[in-house]
This record gives C-alpha cells, structure tokens and sequence, in this order.
C-alpha cells in the first residue's frame, strides 16, 4: 500500500517514529509520501525522508501563504537542490478559507505560482481545498492544464458534482483517508461509488483524521487498511483490487515512485 498524503515528521511522532513506521510496514504499507506546508516543514519532511527511505513533497499550504517567500520557485529550487530523498510533488497547496489563517488574496496568488513552479519543474500538485470550492475551481480553470500536469485532491470529503468536475473536467485524482469511514460521511461515499477507483488514492493525513475504529486516537499509515476496507465495500470490488487500483494510481500520480 502507498500511503499518497502523510505529516511523519510531524512533532507527534518524535518519541515514537521508529516504531510507528515498523507498525506501518507490518501493516503492509510500501511506500510514505510526507507532505511539506511551509518552507521549514518542507525541510523537516526532507530530513526525514532521508532518514527513514520515505518520499516528500515541498510546498506551502494556504494557512501560511501569508508568510510565503517573494520568490517561491527560488525557495523551492534551493530545497530540492539540497535534498537526498526524492521530491514527488509541489503541495500541500491551495485554498481553505475554514480558518483564513491567511487572506484569500494570499491564498490564490501563493496557489498560482506553486502551480506555475510544478508546470515548469514537471512535478504533480498535491491540493488543499476547504470550503473554497468555487474560488479554488476558479482558479483551476485559469491555471491548470490536464494534458501536461497530474495532481491530486488529497482529503477529498466533497460530494458526487463535486468528484466528478475535478476528474472529468481537471483529470485530478482523489485522496480518499479516514473520513470515509465516518458515520456522517455517506455523500463522500457516494461520490466514491460514483467515479469507481480509477481516480481513487489513498492517504492518511496523519496525525489527522484517524479511520473508525481508531478516531479520536493519533492516526498513523497503519491505519490505513480500515480507509481501503470501507472503500472496497463502497464500490463492490475486493481489498486485493482496491490496493492494485489506488498503488498503480499513484505510481502515476508520482511517477518517480
């Protein structure tokens, strides 16, 4: 199993990573992309990619647009520059306005140059969209070329329409994780029964969003297993199917995986 969307060097995992990555690899999983949020968190998802074989990602996530660099493709260059461990994608970037830790203005300008710095680096883009569905869709239609690019929108809760426009319309896949399995999460499966596994990956989003039977509990990509039990139950198809499907999704997604 791959695990597509992770925080392992999140500070939560600091007195127990070693171990947490045994369990993950007892569990069956593969392979961990860890995802960056800002210029330092990319670093520390880099140092530990290194350290443990794991991919990372470097990016800026829309809570700290606010703080992004003048020059985000020179920051990102430097990163990547120095980095031992393989960089897969450009994210966690795009827009939640739940919070607005940052203004949206913030928001859409930092997403329109990490799409631009992956359009010219060749990497994928790793989304974030939290109740900024039309401004986010916006922007996509401006920006995005489905022809050239690959990306993802990692923790996709939205319902059916919303599926199916970043599928049929972008050629964007979904990061199904542990909300799947929430109780109050029928129209995400719904929507997963809708566009079938062929634009299905799965995360955790770890330490976040922990699947039934462990919510409320810290998540790890151990956990993962209950997420592809439930979306095999969703779209009738066997465990076996689910984890070929979404691990040769994201061998694509990545490319360099």
């Amino acid at each position: 199993m791959t695990d597509t969307h992770a925080h392992i060097h999140d500070a939560r995992y600091d007195e127990d990573r070693p171990a947490m990555l045994e369990r993950a690899r007892a569990a069956g999983i593969e392979r961990i992309v860890t995802i960056g949020c800002d210029l330092a968190d990319s670093e520390r998802a880099i140092r530990t990619a290194e350290e443990y074989g794991l991919l990372a990602t470097v990016g800026i996530h829309p809570h700290e647009a606010k703080s992004a660099p003048a020059d985000i493709a020179a920051a990102f260059d430097a990163l990547r520059a120095a980095a031992k461990a393989p960089i897969v994608a450009i994210g966690e970037t795009g827009l939640d306005y739940h919070y607005n830790h940052s203004p949206a203005e913030d928001q859409r300008r930092v997403m329109r140059a990490q799409i631009a710095y992956a359009r010219a680096a060749g990497l994928p883009v790793v989304f974030h969209e939290r109740e900024a569905y039309d401004d986010f869709v916006a922007l996509l239609r401006e920006e995005w070329d489905r022809t050239t690019m690959r990306g993802v929108v990692h923790c996709f809760t939205g319902a059916t329409e919303q599926a199916r426009t970043y599928v049929e319309e972008f050629g964007l896949l979904l990061g199904i994780g542990g909300v799947v399995t929430f109780k109050t999460a029928q129209p995400l499966r719904d929507a997963v029964r809708a566009v079938g596994l062929g634009p299905v990956v799965l995360e955790t989003d770890c330490p976040y969003l922990a699947p039934v039977p462990y919510r409320g509990k810290r998540n790890e990509p151990a956990f993962m297993a209950e997420s592809a039990r439930t979306v095999a139950q969703v779209v009738d198809v066997s465990l076996d199917k689910v984890l070929a499907t979404t691990d040769a999704n994201a061998e694509r997604l990545f490319a360099r995986m």
